[in-house]
């Protein structure tokens, strides 16, 4: 296995395992060409989520939010990179900062609230009502 999939692959469980001792039940897609790398159930309110490994300097984490994998035949759409801050700007800049604080505690109630990057997406309703009858 290539030394990123694995560092990727370690990624999403360390994700799981936080969302679960939140109280989530999640769920894994079967195979690689889903739109997401896991489902977190928080108290019946679907949540997709998109898992990213990077590594910090310290003082910012950069987070690549495109793929480099083909998903629905489809490279990523919408924001490239991605910077949040551990720490304060050294010349003090506030306007247009991302802390990373701000994402540490991803609201699971289903309450309509933007977050960015996605970090917490909840369920198309496609996908909550799509379900084999049979």
């Amino acid at each position: 296995m290539a030394p990123l999939k694995k560092k990727g692959d370690l990624a999403e469980l360390k994700v799981a395992f936080d969302l679960a001792d939140r109280g989530c039940a999640i769920s894994f897609p079967y195979g690689e060409d889903c739109d997401y790398d896991l489902i977190a159930d928080f108290e019946g309110v679907l949540h997709r989520v998109q898992v990213k490994y990077t590594e910090s300097d310290g003082c910012a984490i950069g987070v690549r939010c495109r793929s480099h994998s083909l998903t629905n035949g489809e490279l990523g759409t919408g924001r490239s990179f991605l910077h949040l801050r551990l720490v304060p700007t050294r010349n003090g800049q506030r306007l247009g900062i991302r802390d990373a604080g701000d994402y540490t505690e991803p609201d699971l109630s289903g309450h309509e609230r933007e977050m960015e990057p996605a970090g917490l997406e909840p369920a198309t309703s496609r996908m909550q009502t799509g379900r084999s009858s049979s």
